[in-house]
């Protein structure tokens, strides 16, 4: 089901070729902390702002022992945390209580956490393939699933930030696979501390369109990954399979202007492939204002 918020969006991509220039979209780039060069968070935050990358997605797991440290690096720089990558343990989704209240403890800690940095929110997974046992899909369990992210939502909310559902492709989640599936339950808890998110790499699996997915997220859109299409790898590292444009398009219709974050691997030498990949999305999400919409994207194979 498309969300509510991507409807009126929808009607204006089908209505024109370009995206409207006044929309407010803007390109935040932003780097997970292993895609830059570097042995320290300085030498990697220096590279960032040469490049224009503008914010840092670290990852949840201690999160709460770095504060200081990413706020000190962070400092007199052009830089902003951005999402926090999960790093609880449990999952949501378990019929065992003791798994969740595991979920729970941990990920309201790293909740805190962003909070004092200033993210934008906490990326989470209802159940990923291996977690089990974990409740059976049915309309029982999305349920309880909406009724746990309003309380974690108000939490969220409490220390000024979210928590963002991320659906995976089907080899490693079955509950979420779709950017429409997270829209959907973002909209029926209907709380501001709840929101949602697309990944490049897993939507080339699981979208039939860059663009229907990113307008199906609607204003429920909080944050984005990126890779390249085939290997997971850092853009433009699969050549003509990585193209963004479409997707880019879409986002420049919603007027989106929070991140886009690179999570990938890298096949050659960073210093050399990251600045490549960085100058290619630029060109594309310029590109993205006079490109004809297509209809669909690359897949994997």
């Amino acid at each position: 089901m498309v969300a509510a918020g991507g409807f009126s969006a929808c009607a204006k991509a089908t209505s024109t070729d370009s995206p409207s220039t006044d929309s407010g979209a803007e390109l935040k780039l932003c780097f997970q902390e292993g895609i830059a060069p570097g042995q320290t968070l300085a030498e990697k935050f220096d590279l960032m702002e040469q490049l224009g990358v503008v914010g840092f997605e670290p990852g949840g797991n201690g999160l709460e022992n770095r504060v200081t440290e990413i706020k000190d690096a962070l400092k007199g720089r052009n830089i902003k945390v951005s999402a926090i990558c999960a790093g609880f343990r449990g999952f949501i989704l378990s019929t065992e209580q003791a798994v969740r209240d595991e979920f729970f403890s941990t990920i309201k800690t790293i909740i805190a956490a962003a909070g004092e940095l200033g993210s934008t929110g906490v990326i989470m997974v209802p159940a990923f393939n291996g977690q089990k046992p974990c409740l059976p899909h049915t309309q029982e369990t999305r349920n309880f699933l909406c009724e746990q992210l309003a309380i974690l939502g108000s939490y969220a909310v409490e220390h000024g930030t979210t928590v963002i559902l991320e659906p995976l492709n089907r080899n490693e989640a079955f509950f979420l696979r779709q950017v429409a599936d997270a829209a959907s339950i973002c909209r029926d808890v209907n709380h501001p501390g709840v929101r949602c998110m697309g990944d490049f790499w897993h939507m080339t699996g699981e979208e039939t369109s860059d663009m229907g997915a990113f307008i199906s997220g609607g204003e429920y859109l909080q944050h984005i990954h990126i890779a390249s299409r085939k290997r997971r790898s850092m853009p433009g590292e699969d050549g003509e399979a990585d193209n963004y444009i479409e997707g880019f398009k879409a986002l420049k219709i919603l007027g989106y202007n929070q991140y886009i974050s690179y999570e990938c691997g890298c096949q050659g030498d960073r210093n050399i492939i990251v600045p490549e990949s960085v100058g290619l999305l630029k060109e594309q999400w310029a590109k993205a204002d006079n490109t004809p919409i297509a209809s669909s994207h690359p897949t994997h194979n």
